[in-house]
Parts: C-alpha cells; structure tokens; sequence
C-alpha cells in the first residue's frame, strides 16, 4: 500500500504565512489608526504586540515626520517668498498642491492596512523610525 500525503499548497518564496495572515486581519484597525494618529499604538503598546501593527505604525510614523518637516520648510520659504509679489505666490501655491502628496501616500498605506499586506510607502518607506 502506499502512503499518500495530504494535499499541502505548494510554497511560494515570500508569500505571507498563516501566522502573518491571521496577525493581519486581528489587527488591521490599530494599523489604519497609525497612519490616522500614528502615536497611538506607541502609547497602548500595540505595536509590541504585533509585527504588522510594528510596521504600519513604523510607515505611520515617518509619514508624520516628513508632512512635519515639509510643513516647516514650507512655512520657512514663504516668509522669504513673502517679498516676491507674483513668483512667490506662484511658488507657495505649488508647494500647497504639493503637500496633496502627503494625503495620498496616507491613503496608499490605509489600502495596504485593508489589503492585509506590509507594503512600503513610495518615497519615504524604506526609512525606519520603530525597531
């Protein structure tokens, strides 16, 4: 007689597995909150807990630095574009368009939350805040 197996999905290289599935659904409200108010899991510990709440709330984290060092620099220029009548308004309403960037990569890492997957933000993902 022979002994058949049962039937075992083959193993893909990367792909997420049950444990981190699972880590993902349980938890997907705390990694929307990070990218919303990023230093609540910090304060109730979540992200300690669990590595996708730790990452989203890592992408979270840099989102907020980033928009705030934007923020800074922006408000610095226009005290100096202030002066220039036509070209610094022309410039500061560049710079509010440009800050709809922030807005979007929000929204890219709350479908990544959703989506179930620890996806890196363009531009400013790959930096880590939260080891």
């Amino acid at each position: 007689m022979q002994d058949y197996k049962s039937y075992q999905d083959p193993v893909v290289p990367g792909a997420p597995t049950q444990e981190n599935i699972r880590d993902a659904n349980d938890n997907k409200a705390m990694a929307i909150i990070a990218y919303i108010i990023f230093f609540i899991p910090l304060l109730i510990g979540a992200h300690k807990e669990s590595p996708f709440v730790k990452f989203h709330t890592n992408q979270g984290t840099v989102l907020f630095i980033a928009s705030l060092g934007y923020s800074i620099a922006r408000w610095i220029l226009g005290l100096v574009l202030y002066r220039i009548p036509y070209i610094g308004s022309l410039i500061m309403g560049l710079l509010n368009l440009a800050s709809i960037l922030f807005f979007v990569l929000c929204i890219i890492g709350i479908v990544n939350v959703v989506n179930g997957r620890c996806k890196e933000l363009p531009i400013i993902g790959s930096f880590k805040v939260i080891s």
